[in-house]
């Protein structure tokens, strides 16, 4: 008999990276030590650049100091990947949940997450796909519209994608985007040229791909959880 599967999702509205940072930290001791059930967060970020664990700092293309000026913040994390940009107007998923239960290796999560974008681009009419050998993320041709970077720590997943809804692409001019030079960045209404549903909606269709390309039977949600933070104190989420 099949084990029902429960997914929680967290709808978050725009978080700073630090503070996602933080809790994603907490949760994946939380799913490590089954104190919870396989949880989804479910967010944007205001203007963030982040780089992965290899330190690829050349692929940044000014300085710090200026990263700054533009009203940006620049985090160093341990996730898998190379640079990439999160801002507004994109749709954020940071899966914690546990591939040991699910019987997923590593390959296979970042399939599904792969898959999870091209499902999403395909319901407006577009076909994506992943990209070429040592090309990460999903493309429509030789432009990237989603980026995937993950953290696997004793079988618990951290970190996740991010697919383009309408971000201001000016911020991608500042990096080589996951270190891949040559190529552009686009997004889903640079694509479709339409005008798009809510962003609340996207990101629902989104979640709903995620939900169903990882087989979870039913879903709880949690609307604007407040954070609580390692020092005890609770964040206020904007929506």
């Amino acid at each position: 008999m099949r084990v029902p599967r429960i997914l929680e999702v967290w709808k978050l509205g725009t978080v700073n990276y630090l503070d996602a940072l933080k809790l994603q930290e907490r949760l994946v001791s939380d799913r490590r030590a089954h104190r919870i059930q396989d949880t989804l967060l479910s967010m944007q970020h205001p203007p963030t650049y982040t780089l992965g664990k290899r330190r690829t700092d050349h692929n940044l293309l000014i300085p710090e100091s200026e990263v700054q000026t533009m009203g940006a913040e620049l985090h160093y994390t341990q996730r898998g990947g190379d640079i990439t940009y999160h801002g507004p107007h994109q749709a954020i998923l940071y899966p914690i949940i546990s591939l040991r239960d699910i019987g997923f290796g590593a390959r296979k999560y970042v399939e599904k997450l792969e898959l999870t974008m091209i499902e999403l681009a395909s319901l407006y009419g577009l076909k994506a796909c992943p990209g070429q050998a040592g090309e990460t993320g999903v493309w429509i041709g030789d432009r990237k519209i989603g980026a995937i970077g993950v953290r696997i720590s004793y079988g618990i997943t951290s970190h996740g994608l991010a697919f383009n809804i309408d971000p201001d692409l000016n911020y991608f001019k500042h990096i080589v985007p996951c270190g891949i030079t040559g190529k552009d960045v686009t997004s889903l209404k640079r694509e479709t040229g339409i005008i798009l549903p809510a962003e609340e909606i996207i990101h629902e269709q989104l979640i709903s791909c995620f939900v169903r390309l990882f087989n979870y039977s039913s879903v709880t949600w949690k609307e604007n959880p407040a954070i609580l933070l390692d020092n005890g104190k609770t964040t206020d989420i904007c929506r």
